[in-house]
């Protein structure tokens, strides 16, 4: 039997420091950068890092929005949509993440797309 993506992504420990990594490109970012200037970037780490643990297979650890409710009214456009798939992208390749798994996190990440890119 397969691994869930979860385990594969190192549990808890290593979807934390993907996600915390991840945070870190954020606010380097110069298309998303801004997004996040007035965040409490501890919350914000550990609210991602429950959202990616939960939403890989592991515990649901999650207690915030959904992501329709999370990003409505934030006219969220492609480029910054592509900027943060961008920036998972390279915070999976800094944790040396599998390509089968970077797809699948990708995969995922974009099946979401239409609750946060603005029509």
């Amino acid at each position: 039997m397969e691994l869930s993506l979860y385990e594969r992504l190192g549990g808890s420990d290593g979807i934390t420091k993907i996600a915390s990594d991840t945070v870190d490109l954020h606010l380097k970012n110069a298309a998303i950068s801004t997004r996040f200037s007035k965040s409490d970037i501890t919350t914000l780490k550990k609210s991602a890092a429950n959202f990616f643990i939960m939403g890989t297979g592991g515990p649901s650890v999650y207690e915030g929005k959904d992501m329709l409710s999370t990003h409505k009214g934030m006219n969220i456009s492609d480029v910054e949509f592509n900027a943060v798939l961008d920036d998972i992208l390279q915070a999976l390749e800094m944790n040396d993440v599998g390509q089968k798994e970077k797809e699948e996190v990708l995969f995922v990440l974009y099946g979401m797309k239409k609750e946060i890119v603005a029509v």
